[in-house]
């Protein structure tokens, strides 16, 4: 391995001699991400008229670039897009919701105390009367971690209450690799553990730390239209109820049932704990749920290699958000979705312009607009299993969700802590501009399962997700903690997510510049990255070698 990285290095040296990157608008990002998180296209959920206005726009922004159509073939040639199947669910009128303590009934408040999705298994309706509840701590079944937090327990006819993130999120020491979250801690790999165990329900307690955001963001996110991969047993991957109390009512909730919240939180923190049932505590749930199978779209542009077609160097971005949900205070119903992820898509076609005006690179270069996102990264999910463009013969996935508004930083990030010789490129690189390389500041967060890279990198194609620094050039990291703690607080899956006039993307302009440089050199170059040896995307990296011999 150590020979490969070396050339590597010595490619990106060379290369970078040989062309310097284009200069990227900061003011043309802005223009992009105005119009794009404009209240015209009302949020840009799938299957909307946001999606058919957002669709049109960046078809004719990649046209007008000058690329190519790259999604799926239709009488011999390439459309803009790709067709990707979802599955959409919404909960028809107000959920009827409460808890009962000893016969006594509690109602509850869609958005307020507690949050349920539409259900995703199939049913056409949610009919729970007074199930019995079951605290299962983290929600973790994990063999080869030695570790089960459902140990004798029947979870049939039963709601499990789990707790967000990891065993170690408290500690920050223990199996499950301290403070940085694994897939246990996600709220996905929670849902699809209680289907598995037989649960009519799973209710997350949510507190803003380990979670990583607020209460807001989970009353947004999870309280609208929801969207699944069209699945032949969705059951096996959804209970019944999915849902989030807010920690307030948890606590109270084992109060009434004897137990008490912050002494069991420790005792799941370790091997030994047992599932404890709240007794005289039931959860009733009654609402209807519409579901049909839509179609949405990723959207596809490609610029073609000149001398190795066949291989490919992806770039990607989400175009989704949230949509059209319930007021908030200033009566605002729609998530125009700013920076989540309009400043990525507006810097995609930034980019893609860039590359249009350039010599033409050896590899081909693709430019990947996903769909559904938010709803569980369904869309680079889709293009993953069904790429258009062979996996095994894809260098590398560069993804950009969120790209800086304001000033540069003198650092940068990814995603996640993996090792792999992408990133030691793309630090080398970055050294052009004098930006240092920041390990992930939130790695409890678990931001590497939470993006579009995600899809790809478990299929073993090397992949990032580039994140601006928060050493901002202008104030330091006080600006750019202060502004990206004020951003989740206040913004992040929220209506406030909107276009500002003030926004510059002179940092997202530089980074460009950086990303370009990246995928340039690996669209000129006869090396394939690779992951390092103890991570786990390395064998499925490894069993798709001969495609590229």
């Amino acid at each position: 391995m150590k020979r490969i990285v070396i050339s590597l290095l010595a490619m990106s040296v060379s290369t970078a001699l040989m062309a310097a990157p284009p200069k990227f608008d900061g003011a043309r990002i802005s223009a992009d991400v105005k119009e794009l998180a404009s209240d015209a296209y009302e949020g840009r959920s799938p299957a909307t008229a946001g999606e058919e206005k957002t669709i049109a726009y960046l078809s004719r922004q990649f046209a007008d670039a000058g690329l190519q159509p790259g999604g799926d073939l239709q009488g011999g040639k390439r459309l803009w897009t790709q067709a990707v199947p979802l599955l959409k669910g919404d909960i028809v009128g107000k959920p009827q919701l409460s808890l009962s303590s000893k016969g006594k009934p509690q109602a509850l408040t869609q958005g307020q105390e507690i949050a349920v999705r539409a259900a995703m298994n199939g049913d056409s309706a949610v009919a729970i009367k007074d199930a019995p509840l079951v605290f299962v701590g983290y929600g973790v079944k994990a063999p080869e971690r030695d570790w089960d937090d459902f140990k004798g327990v029947d979870l049939k006819g039963k709601i499990a209450v789990m707790l967000i993130n990891d065993p170690d999120f408290e500690t920050g020491v223990g199996d499950f690799d301290g403070k940085g979250m694994t897939y246990y801690g996600r709220w996905t790999y929670k849902y699809e553990e209680g289907a598995r165990q037989g649960a009519a329900g799973v209710l997350i307690v949510h507190e803003t730390a380990p979670a990583s955001y607020g209460w807001a963001t989970v009353a947004g996110s999870n309280t609208n239209t929801m969207f699944d991969v069209v699945r032949d047993n969705p059951a096996a991957a959804h209970p019944p109820l999915e849902g989030w109390i807010q920690r307030d009512l948890a606590v109270d909730l084992f109060k009434r049932a004897g137990l008490d919240f912050e002494a069991l939180k420790k005792q799941a923190q370790s091997r030994g704990f047992r599932p404890v049932e709240l007794k005289g505590e039931t959860f009733s749930a009654d609402y209807a749920v519409k579901t049909e199978v839509i179609t949405s779209h990723n959207v596809i542009a490609r610029l073609e290699g000149s001398s190795h077609p066949d291989e490919t160097v992806l770039y990607s971005a989400h175009w989704d958000h949230i949509g059209v949900g319930e007021p908030d205070a200033r009566g605002d119903r729609i998530f125009n979705g700013a920076l989540d992820n309009a400043s990525g898509t507006a810097s995609l076609l930034e980019l893609a312009r860039g590359f249009a005006k350039a010599p033409r690179p050896q590899r081909s270069v693709v430019f990947l607009a996903v769909t559904a996102e938010e709803k569980g990264l369904l869309g680079s999910e889709y293009y993953a299993s069904h790429p258009l463009y062979p996996l095994g013969k894809t260098v590398a996935l560069i993804n950009m969700d969120g790209m800086a508004p304001f000033g540069p930083s003198r650092d940068f990030g990814i995603y996640g802590s993996a090792r792999f010789e992408l990133l030691d490129q793309l630090k080398d690189v970055a050294k052009g501009w004098d930006i240092r390389y920041t390990p992930d500041p939130k790695p409890e967060a678990g931001l590497f399962f939470r993006s579009d890279h995600f899809p790809f990198a478990k299929r073993g194609v090397p992949a990032l997700s580039y994140s601006a620094g928060q050493d901002w050039i202008d104030g330091g990291v006080a600006a750019g903690k202060k502004a990206s703690d004020d951003y989740t607080a206040k913004r992040y899956h929220q209506q406030g997510d909107e276009w500002q006039p003030d926004w510059t993307f002179a940092g997202a302009a530089r980074d460009l510049e950086v990303v370009y440089t990246l995928g340039e050199q690996l669209a000129n170059s006869r090396a394939w990255p690779n992951w390092s040896a103890d991570e786990p995307f390395r064998a499925a990296r490894d069993a798709s070698a001969d495609e590229r011999r």
